[in-house]
């Protein structure tokens, strides 16, 4: 049974062993990522005044809708968390509109992904009997909507 002999850094470079990478390992996923973004078109809204979980019922009504027909959803809709909604869907299709120049097809275009998380939320105290105080997280939350 032979073990292998492991050459320390500066014997590598004396025998002119190449590293296994150039250093550019970050510079290479940055570039990548962002051509994948490029071909993304995604609107995002944060800080929206209603919790997420009132929101995510809005947002299952439109997952996997055409653009217009999910527009159409949200402008009837008698939730307030809708008027929110469609603000992050109209900044998705104007995304698109900038990053196509309004050149593909508006009605071959879905709501591929929305993803609703828990923002930052508001703490406020309720005077409760005997001097005590209950508290109020009055929550928020962050729209993400995903076109393609």
């Amino acid at each position: 049974m032979t073990t292998a002999v492991r050459l320390t850094r500066k014997e590598k470079i004396a025998q002119g062993i190449p590293k296994p990478y150039k250093g550019n390992r970050k510079r290479n996923k940055a570039q990548v990522l962002k051509e994948q973004r490029k071909k993304l078109y995604y609107g995002i809204l944060r800080g929206c005044p209603y919790p997420a979980r009132k929101v995510r019922l809005v947002a299952d009504l439109i997952r996997g809708q055409s653009v217009e027909k999910a527009m159409a959803y949200l402008k009837l809709t008698r939730r307030w968390a809708a008027k929110e909604v469609l603000k992050a869907l109209r900044c998705a299709i104007n995304d698109w509109e900038q990053k196509t120049g309004g050149a593909g097809d508006l009605e071959t275009l879905k709501v591929q992904r929305i993803e609703i998380d828990g923002g930052p939320f508001l703490k406020r105290i309720q005077p409760a009997p005997q001097g005590r105080a209950h508290p109020i997280r009055k929550r928020s939350s962050h729209i993400r909507i995903y076109l393609g």
